[in-house]
């Protein structure tokens, strides 16, 4: 039957492709008698093969003419399976396939027909495009998408709940009838499912995910029916979803707690379980009380998270007034869906007793806080009132009170030991309108000790107002008035303030305090006052500054009165009333009596220094006195300044004293130095020499043989040398009798080197050396 369609598509009429632009070309004839051009065309029609032929190569495909009238004619095919796969007989334009095709693979195929002259390669006719086409034969079994499905549906979903889809795909062609067809059918798990159309669906209402949550099935996709093929098969797993269709069950019949009798009003107190083989997000457990006393005094709530029935105390528990508590609860769950649930269900009760045990609690006050009232300054109130708390055990202790915390801080409240409130002082409202403390409560042990548990509870004290306060004055900013103000004109608007509470209707009265100014005084009657010009016409020649006493009363009873000045200046001003210069009124720099009291401390101080000082330096010297050889009293001389008048003054200075010294006997005891002593020959002395001279020679002697001692020489004892000296004073004792108060004890404290500074200067200050 094939062979008689390719006979026939060859003997067809020509083909008119490309919208009739395939038609023959007239051509030269191959004889070169005639040169008339001739109609020529080709000669075939579409052609078709089967795929996957099981003849023997090659396979007849069909045939290619031309109406060329030429014995050199040549058939030529082009293309990209041109000569490969597809050949063509050259004379006869017969086309062949030289290998097995599979139209799964490629369904057509494009090539090019060309006849030319085999002499000179000359193209006769016009090439040519025809394409061959590979007709389809079912030879392929469908093939799903991919091995494994997965799908999900309720449990308890009645028949014909939709599940999951699954997809096979048939390489065939689809346009052929049949080749390309899928069934599906599904070859286990079928009592629980079925599939149409790709499509599964459920086949047994009552699949409990309690009893078995996934079913695995297995699904053949295979050609249409009356068709021969091969099939395959995939894997669907199910997975029940669970839906809230049972009701939670106690793990135990009955639960036993025990608590203090102190736990918090919700603190926990114990926990009960349930079993609910839901899964979490269906658990929703709710908890009652069905039978029992007492049932108002506990709570019983759901864990979210656990499903656990969390016990709870709704008021304080009192091991004294009931010592256990036993009640029946109930677990259920109000959102079960009641359409799936399953019958014969037990109720879900259980018995519960809590037991309550004893504690050693700390004392209970009568009332959490207390409130008392006084008026303020009220000297002759002692006694407010008093707190009570009692111990609320069985041995019934003695309390004591103690004062916890004040607020505003101060000795302003006490509380007796045994609860009374006190006011040590009167209260002062405009210092604190209330006054706030913490009174604890501890028991007294039986022997004598505290408790280390307390109660706590607050006291309230307000203060009554009385009027002890006259209004003041509110400073506003500096008024001033123009000299050549006008009669009326409004200076400044004054206000006042009260620390005492102000009814809400009373009103301030101000008035001047004399009537002998240029200044008159209009109330607003809204607790304000105007100051205005009486008379107008100021002189800043006599008064720069106006000092306007201000009298301010309020509506107490009885009422206070203050006098308050109020400073106005005088100012220029130009022809619109503007202020081109006022005088500048020195402000008034105020001490506190804080500061007063700190300067006072500073100099008290300052004046305590000084005479520690002073007596000192005092001590020192009377020290140095007495502990002074007999050899250290040319010291002495050295500052003694009485030394007479001069060259010409023989009788101011008396020479006595020196004497004294010689005619007594008065020695250096010093002990001999282990240096070698050097002794100035005698008969120094100039004939004619006076007592004086002599003297001064043998002190000069005694301080170079004496090594012990300062090296003077005369420069050093002529202090002053007389008023009628033109050279005045040579000597370097000015220098070293300077009332200088430095004191060189720290150069005891600079080491060895400055031992010899330390001993001349840190042991006797200079200001202790007198004649």
């Amino acid at each position: 039957m094939s062979h008689l369609f390719l006979l026939f598509s060859l003997f067809l009429a020509p083909a008119f492709a490309d919208g009739g632009s395939q038609k023959s070309a007239q051509t030269l004839c191959s004889n070169d008698v005639s040169h008339k051009r001739q109609k020529r065309d080709w000669i075939w029609n579409q052609m078709h093969i089967k795929e996957e032929i099981d003849t023997p190569l090659p396979h007849h495909v069909g045939k290619i003419t031309s109406s060329v009238r030429n014995n050199n004619a040549k058939y030529i095919i082009e293309g990209e399976y041109a000569n490969t796969i597809f050949k063509v007989e050259e004379t006869s334009g017969d086309v062949y396939a030289f290998e097995r095709l599979d139209r799964e693979k490629k369904a057509e195929y494009e090539l090019t027909a060309l006849i030319i002259d085999r002499t000179n390669n000359r193209s006769l006719e016009r090439p040519s495009k025809f394409i061959i086409k590979v007709y389809d034969i079912n030879d392929n079994a469908p093939v799903f998408v991919q091995k494994v499905f997965n799908g999900s549906v309720p449990e308890m979903s009645p028949v014909g709940t939709s599940v999951t889809k699954v997809t096979a795909v048939d390489a065939d062609d689809p346009t052929v009838s049949g080749h390309a067809t899928v069934t599906y059918e599904v070859t286990t798990g079928g009592e629980y499912f079925t599939i149409d159309d790709s499509v599964i669906y459920t086949k047994e209402p009552n699949l409990d995910r309690e009893t078995k949550s996934t079913y695995e099935i297995v699904v053949q996709a295979k050609d249409a029916p009356g068709f021969s093929g091969d099939s395959s098969t995939a894997t669907v797993i199910i997975t029940l979803s669970d839906i809230n269709d049972n009701f939670p069950v106690f793990k135990h019949c009955e639960f036993h707690f025990k608590v203090p009798e102190n736990i918090s009003v919700g603190g926990e107190v114990g926990r009960v379980k349930v079993e609910d083989i839901d899964e979490p997000q269906h658990r929703n457990t709710r908890y009652s009380f069905i039978q029992g006393e007492f049932r108002d005094t506990f709570d019983i709530v759901a864990n979210p998270y656990t499903n656990e029935g969390i016990f709870r105390p709704k008021k304080p528990l009192d091991f004294e007034t009931v010592s256990e508590y036993r009640f029946s609860i109930e677990a259920t769950d109000p959102t079960v869906n009641l359409r799936h649930f399953k019958p014969g269900n037990p109720r879900s009760i259980a018995t519960v007793t809590i037991e309550v045990t004893d504690v050693d609690e700390p004392p209970v006050f009568t009332k959490p806080s207390y409130e008392f009232k006084v008026r303020e300054n009220h000297a002759e109130v002692k006694t407010l009132g008093s707190v009570h708390a009692e111990d609320p055990d069985a041995a019934k202790r003695k309390i004591r009170y103690i004062q916890r915390r004040a607020n505003p801080n101060g000795d302003y409240i006490r509380v007796s030991n045994n609860g009374v409130i006190q006011l040590p002082k009167p209260l002062d409202r405009e210092f604190s309108s209330s006054y706030n403390i913490t009174v604890a409560a501890v028991e007294i042990l039986e022997d004598g000790r505290l408790s280390d548990r307390e109660s706590h509870a607050h006291v309230h004290v307000i203060v009554d107002d009385v009027n002890d306060n006259a209004p003041e004055l509110v400073s506003p900013e500096e008024p001033r008035v123009c000299e050549n103000a006008a009669p009326g004109k409004v200076i400044v608007r004054i206000s006042a303030v009260d620390k005492d509470e102000t009814s809400p209707r009373g009103f301030f009265r101000y008035s001047l305090a004399t009537e002998d100014s240029n200044f008159s005084l209009i109330e607003n009657y809204d607790n304000t006052a105007n100051i205005t010009v009486k008379y107008g016409q100021f002189n800043r020649e006599l008064a720069k500054f106006h000092y306007l006493p201000v009298l301010i009363s309020d509506n107490g009873d009885p009422d206070l009165t203050s006098t308050n000045t109020l400073v106005i200046s005088v100012c220029k001003c130009n022809e619109k009333g503007n202020f081109t210069f006022c005088e500048e009124r020195a402000k008034q720099v105020g001490v506190s009596i804080q500061a007063l009291v700190a300067i006072f401390i500073c100099i008290f101080t300052i004046i305590v220094i000084a005479l520690l000082i002073l007596l000192r330096k005092r001590h020192k010297k009377d020290l140095s006195g007495l502990g002074r050889s007999v050899a250290e009293i040319h010291e002495q001389l050295v500052t003694y300044d009485e030394e007479g008048g001069g060259e010409m003054d023989t009788t101011s200075y008396d020479v006595s004293v020196l004497n004294s010294v010689r005619k007594n006997g008065l020695k250096a005891e010093a002990a001999p130095s282990p240096y070698a002593q050097v002794q100035k020959p005698p008969g120094n002395v100039p004939p004619g020499a006076g007592g004086m001279e002599m003297m001064i020679e043998v002190k000069k002697d005694e301080a170079d043989n004496d090594r012990d001692l300062l090296p003077y020489d005369t420069l050093h004892i002529y202090g002053y040398e007389g008023a009628e000296s033109i050279a005045e004073s040579l000597s370097s004792l000015g220098s070293g009798s300077s009332d200088s108060d430095i004191d060189y004890d720290f150069l005891n404290d600079w080491g060895p080197r400055f031992k010899m500074l330390a001993e001349l200067y840190g042991s006797e200050p200079s200001e202790d050396f007198v004649y």
